[in-house]
């Protein structure tokens, strides 16, 4: 008989893994522009667990040079700033498009520079000379100088907060004519030069807001500083530096946002704010009103994330109350995950290396607590409360069995999950449970939510599954001819990379969908895809209008 290995049926043979990924495993390499849009939408320029920061830069301009689709790099810059809400990513493609494309990048600019701090990520990227410069070209000193010309009052005062490089070495290269003496008077006054050089401006030209600043800033007591701060309307970070005691700290908390007040608990906490020397404190219940704010958490479409990473960073000492009221938006916001078309089977990777900070290590004191595994495990609690037929598997070269408690939380139900596991990676795991422990029960799919590098499979390291084929494609294809015997007609596998290295454990095809990131929009991908939406992570991207 013939070799049945070499002359099976080829609709029988999977195709065989061809890479290593970061850690060694076998791997499926992704297309230039899937790698690209991956990294894009998880890329953060800080060191991982498996890759240095250096690493990532190398892989994207790699990426960028195989990627000849300038439309492509302006869509990809808007999809990372605007959906995946990423900061690093966006400027870095803009620099690029402004050595590949002027014209397109003038006209993603302003999508893209939605704040003074992207302005000045694009100009310290420009003058890195990484991407091919080392000053504003003609090109871009006009997008410059139109920015900071358009850019409000209120824009151009926030963007001064922060240096390395600051709003003044921004403005004294781009080099803006003003437009009008208010204009001009707050452009001399940023770039710190002597009211006498303004001319014809002088310091009446100033904005409102300015003047209101500045008498801020030279008011000699607490209770004055507090009176200023009933008609001034500025970001609370232009205030801090002067205040004067917690009677301004208290007007400060009172006229920030939601989202400023549940990233500040432990600012406002270190000034007094929750502390008054009585029983009863009026701004502890106004803060935690703000932040469990029903409305506004609907309006606004907030997801659980950024209550996670509140919760988490939270100091012992911020109010019970305040912390409750984090629980309680976090409920809230699980009501904008949308349902999905039928239940899944999640498989939350618990793994060792997802116990690294999600945006990467940014040294001592900077790196966020909010680790993958965190991210990981309240997708996987959002997705069970909105849809609690379905099923989670935590693994890491072993399932555990999932104890979910009805009375939690989603915060604390994903704190319980994320608790699992801590050894290797077997991503194949939550599949074969499917196959096995579930293998009555109908899934419109399963979504694996990982960094993706698998290394182990039915405990051989680094070995492949059938016909060199991954151990997830392994699987995923007994899971797809199991389920198509329950009567599922065309289930899907969802991979969402939290952090990508370039590699997949299953290669894209019209029922495997690989999504790179952690935003809000990967929700909506997700429900999109299971419900044979044609959209897809890379046409998700094309599909944005310039």
């Amino acid at each position: 008989m013939a070799n049945k290995t070499l002359f099976a049926s080829l609709k029988s043979l999977l195709p065989r893994a061809t890479v290593r990924n970061e850690a060694g495993g076998r791997a499926y390499q992704f297309a230039p522009k899937h790698a690209l849009a991956q990294l894009a939408a998880t890329g953060c320029f800080n060191g991982t667990y498996y890759a240095a920061a250096e690493t990532q830069l190398d892989e994207l301009r790699k990426l960028i040079d195989q990627v000849d689709d300038n439309v492509f790099l302006a869509k990809l810059a808007i999809y990372s700033r605007e959906r995946a809400f990423m900061k690093d990513m966006p400027a870095a493609l803009l620099a690029v498009l402004s050595k590949r494309d002027s014209q397109l990048m003038h006209k993603v600019f302003d999508r893209v520079v939605d704040n003074g701090r992207v302005l000045r990520t694009l100009f310290q990227m420009i003058r890195s000379g990484q991407f091919g410069r080392t000053s504003l070209s003609s090109s871009l000193q006009r997008a410059f100088q139109r920015w900071l010309n358009d850019a409000s009052v209120g824009t151009l005062l926030s963007a001064s907060i922060g240096d390395k490089p600051s709003l003044r070495d921004v403005l004294r290269l781009a080099r803006p004519t003003p437009k009008d003496n208010a204009r001009r008077a707050l452009f001399g006054w940023l770039t710190g030069k002597e009211v006498e050089k303004w001319a014809p401006a002088t310091e009446a030209d100033l904005p409102e807001q300015v003047q209101g600043l500045v008498a801020y800033r030279k008011a000699e007591s607490a209770e004055a500083q507090a009176l200023i701060l009933g008609n001034l309307s500025v970001r609370w970070d232009l205030l801090a530096d002067a205040a004067l005691g917690p009677l301004v700290w208290k007007a400060i908390a009172r006229q920030m946002g939601p989202q400023a007040l549940r990233m500040n608990l432990n600012t406002l906490l270190r000034h007094e704010v929750f502390s008054n020397g009585t029983k009863e404190n009026t701004l502890v219940d106004y803060v935690a009103g703000r932040i469990a704010d029903a409305a506004e958490i609907r309006r606004s479409r907030q997801f659980p994330y950024q209550f996670l990473a509140a919760y988490l960073n939270a100091d012992e000492s911020v109010p019970q109350k305040i912390k409750a009221a984090l629980h309680q938006a976090a409920e809230t916001a699980c009501g904008n995950v949308p349902e999905l078309p039928g239940p899944v089977l999640i498989g939350l990777d618990t793994s060792g290396s997802m116990g690294a900070a999600v945006t990467g290590n940014r040294g001592r004191g900077a790196t966020s607590k909010m680790r993958c595994v965190d991210v990981a495990a309240l997708f996987a609690a959002a997705i069970l409360r909105r849809n609690p037929d379905s099923v989670v598997v935590p693994f890491d070269t072993a399932a555990y069995e999932a104890k979910v408690d009805p009375q939690d939380t989603i915060l604390s139900l994903a704190e319980r999950l994320a608790k699992y596991g801590g050894g290797g990676t077997d991503c194949s795991i939550p599949l074969r449970e499917a196959n096995t422990k579930y293998g009555k029960r109908a899934f419109a799919g399963c979504v694996l939510v990982s960094d993706n590098e698998s290394w182990v499979y039915r405990n051989r390291a680094f070995g492949y599954g059938g016909n060199g084929a991954t151990g997830v494609l392994t699987e995923w294809q007994t899971f797809v001819n199991n389920q198509k015997r329950l009567g599922v007609d065309s289930p899907k596998l969802v991979c969402i990379n939290i952090q990508s290295y370039g590699s997949t454990q299953a290669p894209e095809r019209d029922d495997i969908l690989n999504i790179g990131g952690f935003s809000d929009a990967v929700f909506n991908v997700v429900a999109s895809y299971l419900a044979d939406d044609a959209g897809r992570f890379v046409s998700e991207i094309e599909a944005i209008e310039l």
